[in-house]
């Protein structure tokens, strides 16, 4: 009995244990949210006063939003990435972004004692022989990994160590998992929207993301790419570190600056008012070179960062933007690109015929029984992809019974798409959370006519050639209700 590891065995034991224990607890929350929200309408279609039941559904956001905010708070890991997309200022109802927003940068780090294993196996030698100091806490936590500042051995500069947390890919992907099923049974009952592809794209995403060999070739193909297209890069994009690079550490240059949700309180202790013709110089002026950047990676490159929460980003001095994380990165193939590029003209000059031709090419299927649709379609797709809120709206509700949504219901949405969708929401949010309206379309049509212009692909494809030569999937939601495959 003395060569029996009861220890090594009862970790085992627990580590297999835990996805199911994780399905369980998703399961059981998620259900007791979702029934709750069923009993409400039932209850609320008795009420006839309009005023009154917007106070009923206030309330209940709110009861909702706590029940989400544990959910996400206790399961951690992947529903952290969750709150992160749900608790947006543009989507969300008002409650849960109150809530939610508050979690997206509490990820608990990992004991540096872990950290410490991993970093070593990954790089093959102790710290103390790779780097002059290395700061035990964490600059940062998020779900996947986290970072401390350090300095390498005979270097002046510090460099930012990204470390994955151990065991914590198994579990995501479980999660998320979870998720799609989730995704199935609600978007049958409730919601006229492909979101299972939405849940398939997340999961290629997230997939890339344990990585970081992929991470740094993809910062550095997007630093070369902004810094040779342009006379000053509009972002600052870190600088990976060669030969420091693993699968689960990433070693790069270390960027000073403010958090871009901290910028207010910064503009406070300098002396200088938020709301003051200063600050909103400074604000337009940031949002102006965050959103050029992603213009021309997503119109002329097609490969572009895909995660542009306000964790990622940095304030330097002068107003200039620091974009980081690479995890989340896309590479449209072209004809999405040229077919976006089409929808994003469309919308800055509200062509309600050019933005239904760009639905056709970019393989958006809808299914619409309302009269006026081609309008419809530019609502919804001004809705989706661009960053411009109507007047007098602070908050859109895209699932809202007076919603796009609701008279259009789109049956197949390409995955590949996702990415631009929830990039466009996120600079939303971002504008929306620094009190400024902008169209990113109308600012991306001049570059979206180039990227039309210089493409052999535009000039020798017509838009069902465009559609057919497509690589990415279009997911129809019929198909997979009923068990089709793909």
């Amino acid at each position: 009995m003395h060569g029996i590891d009861f220890k090594g065995i009862q970790e085992k034991l627990s580590e297999g244990f835990r996805p199911w224990q994780r399905s369980v607890q998703f399961w059981v929350r998620a259900a007791d949210i979702y029934t709750g929200y069923k009993m409400f309408q039932l209850r609320v279609s008795l009420v006839k006063d309009a005023k009154k039941q917007e106070d009923l559904w206030e309330r209940q956001h709110e009861f909702a939003a706590e029940k989400i905010y544990a959910m996400c708070s206790d399961l951690g890991g992947f529903f952290l990435k969750v709150a992160q997309i749900v608790g947006k200022p543009d989507l969300a109802p008002a409650a849960w972004v109150r809530k939610l927003v508050t979690l997206c940068d509490q990820a608990p780090a990992t004991p540096f004692h872990d950290i410490q294993v991993v970093l070593e196996k990954e790089l093959g030698q102790s710290i103390g022989e790779t780097f002059e100091s290395f700061d035990e806490n964490p600059i940062g936590s998020a779900s996947i990994a986290q970072v401390h500042r350090a300095r390498l051995k005979g270097d002046k500069s510090d460099v930012a160590v990204k470390v994955q947390h151990p065991g914590v890919e198994k579990l995501m992907m479980t999660d998320i998992r979870n998720l799609q099923v989730f995704a199935l049974c609600i978007q049958k009952t409730d919601v006229k929207f492909d979101i299972y592809s939405l849940t398939k794209e997340m999961e290629t995403q997230i997939g890339y993301e344990f990585d970081f060999t992929k991470e740094a070739n993809a910062m550095e193909k997007i630093r070369c790419f902004l810094y040779k297209n342009n006379r000053k890069s509009p972002v600052l994009v870190p600088r990976v570190i060669q030969d420091m690079v693993t699968r689960r550490v990433l070693v790069m240059e270390y960027i000073n600056g403010t958090p871009i949700l901290s910028l207010g309180d910064e503009m406070a202790k300098r002396g200088i008012n938020p709301r003051g013709k200063l600050a909103e110089r400074a604000k337009h002026n940031i949002l102006k070179s965050l959103s050029r950047a992603y213009g021309e990676m997503i119109l002329k490159s097609g490969f572009f960062h895909a995660d542009p929460h306000p964790g990622n980003i940095l304030i330097c001095k002068g107003s200039e933007v620091a974009l980081l994380d690479y995890g989340q990165v896309k590479d449209l193939p072209d004809n999405l690109r040229l077919g976006y590029a089409n929808l994003v003209i469309a919308m800055a000059d509200n062509d309600a015929v050019r933005a239904s031709q760009s639905f056709r090419e970019l393989g958006l299927s809808t299914l619409c029984k309302c009269e006026n649709e081609r309008e419809e379609i530019l609502k919804l797709a001004q809705t989706m992809f661009d960053t411009k809120m109507p007047p007098g709206v602070r908050i859109l509700q895209p699932f809202s019974e007076d919603s796009s949504l609701k008279r259009i219901s789109v049956e197949a949405f390409p995955e590949e798409l996702f990415s631009v969708l929830r990039t466009v929401n996120l600079l939303r949010g971002l504008s929306v959370g620094l009190g400024l309206n902008y169209s990113a379309a109308e600012q991306w049509k001049s570059i979206a006519e180039e990227a039309l212009l210089l493409s052999p692909e535009n000039r020798h494809f017509s838009g069902s050639d465009r559609t057919r030569k497509s690589s990415g999937r279009r997911i129809s939601l019929r198909r997979l209700l009923l068990g089709g495959g793909d």
